[in-house]
């Protein structure tokens, strides 16, 4: 896979060549290069914004020396690559990014970041962009940071460690959270009492099949705890009747009448506020 990211800041990005990243670009999995759009400013002060048409606060960023710099990254692309690279602009007004969308993203051959600053770049270069790529507003989530880099590091890391040969061991990507829809379970390492605190009995019985299933009980708890969203998201059909049984004592019940019809759901009176991830 090849990354391109457009940045007024390069060196914010440098935590990219760190931890895995680093290694999957040392290894010739990943190929990664930061363009700066001042290079391609005119003026003697390399002038990247201007103020808004229309009035309001804040500047805008100005459409050529963005358009310059994708430009620079598109010639320099393989002419045999199979489909256009996608155009990835963190905005608060894009898509919510998920893992899902982690998942489309890692299946391209080519990714090109725009990070936007101030009040963001002129509508007219995403339009034109269209053209050459596949322009894709992304959002990490319902609030405003100051420019696009943070979201960047944020989706790289979440794409990239998709990429086969990135992870060590790639029978982890199939445990964690957002996976099949749920959160991931507690975890434990050694020792097995650590501040008057014990490890789940379940887990040191060496009995795989209660281990799976203890599992299974603590991703449908929490996510119905902490993301009762996801819950609500899920096809009631996919489940067993021991999944359902867990979901009901957190108040989710498949809608009577038929098969994947959603879910009703009951507020439990009295829901723990803190404390440890029981079934």
């Amino acid at each position: 896979m090849r990354i391109d990211v457009l940045s007024i800041f390069p060196e914010y990005l440098e935590p990219l060549r760190l931890s895995l990243i680093g290694k999957a670009v040392t290894d010739g999995l990943l190929q990664l290069t930061v363009t700066d759009p001042r290079a391609f400013a005119t003026d003697r002060h390399r002038t990247v914004d201007d103020t808004p048409y229309g009035g309001g606060a804040g500047m805008v960023m100005k459409p050529e020396p963005w358009a310059q710099a994708l430009e620079s990254v598109l010639g320099a692309q393989d002419d045999a690559a199979a489909s256009r690279p996608v155009l990835v602009v963190p905005s608060p007004a894009g898509e919510v990014f998920t893992q899902e969308i982690a998942y489309e993203l890692a299946a391209e051959e080519h990714l090109v970041f725009a990070c936007g600053r101030y009040e963001g770049i002129d509508e007219r270069f995403l339009e034109w962009a269209g053209r050459e790529v596949r322009v894709r507003p992304l959002s990490l989530g319902d609030y405003v940071l100051n420019g696009g880099e943070v979201a960047v590091l944020a989706m790289t890391e979440a794409v990239t460690r998709l990429i086969p040969g990135v992870i060590g061991n790639p029978e982890s990507l199939a445990e964690e959270s957002h996976t099949g829809g749920l959160l991931e379970y507690p975890v434990y390492t050694k020792p097995a009492a650590w501040r008057e605190r014990e490890v789940p009995e379940t887990l040191l019985s060496g009995h795989h099949g209660r281990i799976a299933r203890w599992r299974r009980v603590q991703q449908l708890a929490r996510t119905a705890r902490r993301r009762p969203d996801m819950v609500l998201a899920l096809d009631p059909a996919t489940l067993d009747r021991a999944d359902l049984a867990v979901l009901a004592e957190h108040g989710f019940h498949p809608e009577p009448g038929g098969e994947g019809l959603g879910w009703r759901r009951e507020v439990p009176h009295e829901e723990p506020r803190n404390g440890p991830d029981v079934a």
